[in-house]
């Protein structure tokens, strides 16, 4: 069974950093991609950034292109999504996903399995 469990998010100033997590069970990178999405009150959910495979091959959106860095450890059999310099218009809510047998990609439409989400305020 395919889960996924975000953790991560909070409450952080503009400029500031933080780092979300991705558990996931019942998979593994070598054949799924994984990817973070957010979502604004509001707004149409975006495509984040995507991992897939030990080699770690992955896209970012040009939104965070050069802020954020995706990554994972899959010892723990989780995805970070290292978020720095972020910004007010950084704040939504953060969801995981995964896409079986495809190469990596921001198509959410695409991504069968997701996860509960986790909140990132930015604001001073």
């Amino acid at each position: 069974q395919v889960q996924l469990v975000e953790s991560g998010g909070g409450l952080v100033q503009p400029g500031g950093s933080l780092r979300l997590s991705c558990a996931f069970s019942g998979f593994t990178l070598d054949f799924y991609a994984i990817g973070w999405f957010r979502q604004a009150p509001g707004m149409e959910r975006e495509g984040v950034a995507c991992i897939k495979g030990s080699g770690g091959n992955t896209v970012y959106a040009d939104s965070v292109q050069g802020r954020f860095t995706i990554s994972s450890d899959n010892a723990k059999n989780t995805v970070y999504l290292q978020m720095n310099s972020l910004k007010p218009e950084d704040k939504a809510v953060y969801y995981c996903a995964a896409d079986p047998w495809s190469n990596c990609h921001l198509e959410d439409k695409e991504y069968d399995y997701w996860g509960q989400g986790t909140q990132v305020t930015v604001s001073s």
